[in-house]
């Protein structure tokens, strides 16, 4: 084995997490390792998910790869600093070399360098990958100057950040996933248990052309590259066959990009008999009726609309460049047709005010989707959003013990106004849309209301 894919999410360790109990394989790492098998390069992946940071540990002391390659984002940050030191503080495992890639990389350079990694990628890696595990193999631990997307400290201990890789021009070079080195069977056996449904994760493809204020885009940037609609079907095919999962989960941002290659993508699943519910994320800007349409012919069962607010002001200051007026109307179009629609909320987004809030929950109300997701804004450092608060951020935090989610910053309100109101909005909405549904005698529509009210005061008390 030359090298080790892992990444930091113990399912089992993370309380949080547990009450969600929505793991997904960890499909960035199966693509890398998929990659290098095409290359004749060996490699294993120890997937965390049901496993603990104890049997990483072992597996370590007993195997020592050569290259450790850990994926790292804003949820697992925390954990690839502990199992970084481990791996420095391990007199045994001296000679491994860590590399790391993934979304927080990019723009936390020196401080996950300085926490222990020996290399890091930036940007998409599986051909950087490829160099940098030749290189190693050959005998040259310390310099990597030559490869295109990489950062590290030099011999003599100068940063060295080399050009940016030119990103993988036909993304149907990729292999599919090696699925086959983790076991699969707990990720379905979960989803059945907590969620009626097992389910499982496809890409179809990379990128995203839009320029959302606080959305990342460090790994991919703004491009779109697509994978051929008759792959995907061929790959649908071959999860039907191999795994027979109730559902899948397309992880694209904007599933609905092109709308010629939805409609080739209907004719290959149906031709391939490869029709899997899913369900996948899209903007309302590329819906419409017949989108929705062709939708629930391939196979969708709930279609998740980014609104993240009601007011057109504040949409707007999110640079997301769609009507509120009409993400109403395409998830009431995606109601109307019998799929299952869900939308995400945002507040505490720079320049939203009471009113904005308010406007929100009308939103929601009228809009009257299955599901909705809330949380208060943050910037993740890199985004445009991080760059227009960085000045006003309240917190001086200690990089290697926090992550972009424990950032503030000077807002209309104090944040916990905001922890009010997301609560506020939740339980408002949640109490119309039952009364609308079972009327006022429903124990959870007074349930929900009066929740409501509690919230209210405390927005109120917390101004």
């Amino acid at each position: 084995m030359e090298v080790l894919f892992t990444h930091g999410y113990f399912l089992y360790e993370d309380e949080k997490e547990q009450k969600i109990m929505r793991p997904y394989p960890p499909l960035g790492i199966l693509y890398l390792s998929a990659w290098l098998d095409k290359q004749q390069c060996s490699n294993e992946v120890f997937d965390t998910t049901f496993s603990s940071f104890e049997n990483l540990k072992k597996y370590l002391r007993e195997h020592k790869p050569p290259v450790l390659a850990i994926y790292t984002n804003l949820m697992t940050k925390l954990n690839v600093i502990r199992i970084m030191k481990f791996v420095n503080e391990e007199f045994s495992l001296g000679d491994i070399q860590i590399v790391l890639g993934g979304p927080d990389i990019r723009h936390n350079v020196e401080g996950y360098l300085s926490a222990g990694a020996n290399v890091l990628v930036i940007g998409e890696g599986e051909q950087t990958m490829v160099e940098i595990v030749t290189t190693i193999t050959n005998g040259n631990t310390t310099e990597f100057g030559h490869i295109p997307g990489v950062a590290y400290y030099s011999a003599s201990g100068v940063l060295v950040q080399t050009k940016e890789r030119e990103k993988i021009k036909s993304v149907d070079e990729l292999p599919i996933p090696n699925r086959h080195k983790i076991d699969m069977q707990p990720y379905l056996d979960v989803w059945k248990k907590y969620h009626g449904k097992s389910a499982m994760t496809m890409s179809t493809q990379r990128g995203c052309p839009y320029t959302c204020k606080w959305c990342s885009t460090a790994v991919y940037g703004q491009s779109y590259r697509r994978r051929s609609p008759a792959l995907v079907a061929d790959e649908l095919a071959q999860l039907k066959a191999e795994y027979k999962p109730d559902s899948i989960w397309f992880v694209d941002d904007v599933f609905t990009v092109s709308h010629r290659w939805l409609e080739s993508f209907v004719e290959e699943v149906e031709k391939k008999d490869a029709i899997i519910p899913f369900e996948c994320i899209t903007r309302a800007d590329r819906m419409n009726e017949e989108v929705v349409t062709l939708l629930k012919r391939a196979g969708a069962f709930r279609i998740w609309i980014g609104a993240e607010s009601g007011s057109q002001k504040v949409i707007d200051l999110m640079d997301r460049r769609v009507d509120v007026d009409h993400v109403k109307a395409m998830i009431q179009e995606t109601r109307k047709q019998g799929l299952e629609a869900g939308t995400f909320i945002m507040v505490g987004y720079p320049g939203e005010t009471e009113e904005d809030i308010k406007l929100t929950v009308d939103y929601l109300k009228d809009a009257n989707p299955h599901h909705f997701t809330i949380t208060v804004a943050y910037p993740i450092k890199g985004t445009s959003l991080y760059k227009e608060v960085e000045k006003l951020q309240t917190k001086t935090l200690d990089w290697e013990k926090t992550t972009d989610r424990d950032r503030d910053f000077e807002r209309t309100f104090s944040r916990k106004y905001y922890n009010y109101a997301v609560k506020w909005v939740d339980n408002e909405v949640r109490s119309y849309l039952k009364f609308k549904k079972e009327g006022i005698f429903n124990k959870n529509v007074l349930k929900y209301k009066l929740k409501s009210i509690i919230m209210r005061w405390g927005m109120r008390l917390n101004k």
